[in-house]
């Protein structure tokens, strides 16, 4: 593999992504502005391009237009604040791969150069070449399930909407059914709607044509033209907006589409798989998601277990991570004792396969030894909150009726002190709920009060919230602001 180059005038910007992709194993060149980066393309070329768009003498913006004439397969990442939309819709409009928001989070930073590095719609070899192996494994009649459900599929065109809580490896589900369909020699091209902000999402999404908005200088590809014949994957399908939920489901019920600012219609020979983490009935019955969308995309649902589900597979998953970080590493795989295994085994994961594979690399950095103890498992493991046997919403669906009566909230109580709070609550006047209700605020009390405490717990980090409560950081990101929560 080819260096990631990073070009910052921020000496901490550099330091920090250099450290992230030493520990991801993949090696960086360091750059302090865009002449050194002009000067070096002369003699070689770097696998990612990673510039900040603010910096001294040629700004990224600049550079990224100079590598794009010269390089216009090679993926380029600006770097940009999250105020600076102008700024971003501008980088797109260059050919920009992906902008990353500071301050970032640095493991969400190398999975997009990750990302970036091995994306099949910006190289110019075959994509079923660069698309990255599937790494499914599990021997539950859950996912065995899951397997016979891929091979009946995998020969069909039929769109997919695929469901699971989050890190249950959805996007591994849709790129082996893209694998192993007629369209495999084709682009699978994958978006997160979540993670692109509403107003840019529309141009991702369909393209745009020169001069439809402020700084759109050039014609620009949507996801479904970088996809034309292949596979477009739309994760956390639940965010997408209403305005962009009504284009989607024009796409899927007549093939066609525009361009941001365009008057001609496109065709678009795309299949379609949509996945999410929420509840799409729900939405639909709480008026956030079409329901003539959630039709089309429904034509078969593929529901993923959550490992809590299957763990008889976790020692199968176990072996195949410590022996793959091992490898991205350069040390001996870590071998676990019994009592160690046993451990993980009854262990909840909220954050399910993602989870465990975070768990096992830093058993493979942090581990004394190559024998690893039950005592040498990580604090979140060891901890009597992480092990405990099921999570607060399954304890309180099997929670028999609670008295008035019942004893203060205890780590084993909670559930009588919140249904007296429910109590008290039904007895106050129908007013006095707002005009949302009853169980709209009790769900707005009771959602705030669990981020309020995993952000207390984890001092303000999202990303530890977000595998503490098994969601995406993205999903954090937005309860925080929509809960209101300081």
């Amino acid at each position: 593999m080819k260096s990631v180059w990073i070009v910052d005038d921020d000496a901490s910007i550099r330091w920090v992504l250099e450290k992230a992709l030493a520990r991801a194993s993949m090696p960086c060149r360091l750059f302090e502005n865009a002449s050194q980066v002009m000067r070096a393309l002369q003699q070689e070329t770097p696998q990612v391009l990673v510039s900040d768009i603010r910096m001294s003498g040629t700004s990224g913006l600049e550079l990224l237009e100079t590598v794009k004439a010269r390089l216009p397969e090679l993926p380029v990442i600006i770097m940009t604040g999250y105020s600076d939309l102008d700024s971003a819709v501008t980088a797109f409009q260059g050919g920009a791969f992906e902008y990353l928001p500071k301050p970032f989070d640095v493991d969400e930073a190398t999975a997009l150069i990750r990302r970036a590095a091995e994306d099949p719609a910006v190289k110019s070899a075959e994509p079923s070449e660069q698309i990255r192996p599937v790494e499914m494994l599990g021997q539950a009649p859950a996912m065995q399930d899951v397997f016979r459900a891929i091979g009946r599929l995998s020969q069909s065109a039929v769109n997919v909407l695929i469901t699971g809580e989050s890190g249950t490896g959805k996007e591994l589900v849709a790129q082996a059914l893209h694998r192993h369909s007629a369209r495999a020699s084709k682009p699978f091209v994958a978006l997160n709607t979540a993670a692109i902000p509403q107003d840019l999402l529309e141009s991702e999404l369909f393209g745009h044509e020169r001069g439809a908005f402020t700084g759109a200088q050039t014609q620009r590809k949507g996801r479904f033209e970088q996809a034309e014949g292949g596979t477009l994957f739309l994760d956390e399908i639940g965010d997408m907006p209403a305005a962009l939920q009504t284009r989607l489901l024009r796409v899927l019920s007549d093939g066609h589409f525009y361009r941001v600012g365009g008057h001609s219609p496109l065709k678009a020979n795309v299949r379609v798989i949509a996945a999410t983490h929420q509840d799409l009935e729900q939405r639909v019955r709480e008026g956030l998601f079409r329901e003539d969308l959630f039709h089309r995309l429904h034509v078969i649902r593929l529901r993923l277990p959550p490992l809590r589900e299957r763990p008889e597979d976790i020692p199968e998953l176990v072996k195949h991570f410590l022996a793959r970080s091992a490898s991205q590493l350069g040390v001996d795989a870590r071998q676990l004792s019994a009592g160690a295994m046993a451990r993980l085994v009854r262990h909840p994961f909220p954050g399910n396969v993602r989870q465990l594979e975070n768990v096992c690399h830093w058993i493979t950095v942090m581990s004394p030894s190559v024998r690893v103890e039950e005592g040498d498992l990580p604090p979140e493991i060891l901890s009597d909150i992480a092990s405990a046997p099921s999570s607060p919403m399954g304890t309180l669906a099997q929670a028999p009726a609670v008295h008035a009566q019942s004893a203060p909230a205890s780590p084993q109580n909670w559930q009588g002190a919140l249904a007296e709070a429910v109590r008290r609550a039904m007895q106050e006047p129908a007013e006095a709920h707002g005009p949302e209700g009853l169980h709209a605020q009790l769900m707005h009390e009771f959602e705030r009060t669990v981020f309020g405490e995993a952000l207390q717990q984890c001092r303000g980090r999202r990303q530890e919230v977000a595998q503490l409560l098994g969601v995406g950081r993205n999903t954090v990101t937005r309860k925080i602001q929509d809960l209101g929560i300081d």
